[in-house]
């Protein structure tokens, strides 16, 4: 089964763990990775911004995205939140079974 791996940024480390242990205990995703540190540099509202942020990468079952997306946008402080889904073509098949295994609602 094809694995995704979700690329998320949020305004700061608690709402990315907090995020990321809600999806790992709802069994949407098997496993949660947090940068805690990144800087943002972007446009918004005619301004050009810099802000803090923190990286969550989430590891899923490639049919689980939609729902792990809109969950997270339920979750996140943001109004428009950076979730982007990206497919994953290789690696140790033996952790992507794991990923697949342990990214099903029970």
């Amino acid at each position: 089964m094809p694995v995704s791996l979700i690329y998320i940024t949020c305004k700061n480390a608690d709402e990315a763990a907090t995020i990321g242990r809600i999806l790992v205990a709802e069994k949407h995703v098997a496993c949660a990775n947090m940068l805690p540190d990144t800087t943002a540099i972007f446009e918004w509202d005619g301004a050009i911004c810099s802000e803090s942020e923190a990286v969550l990468l989430l590891k899923t079952a490639t049919d689980r995205v939609a729902l792990v997306t809109e969950r997270v946008k339920a979750l996140h402080s943001y109004d428009l939140p950076c979730i982007i889904a990206l497919p994953v073509t290789g690696g140790n098949q033996t952790f992507l079974d794991w990923v697949t295994t342990h990214s099903r609602q029970t």
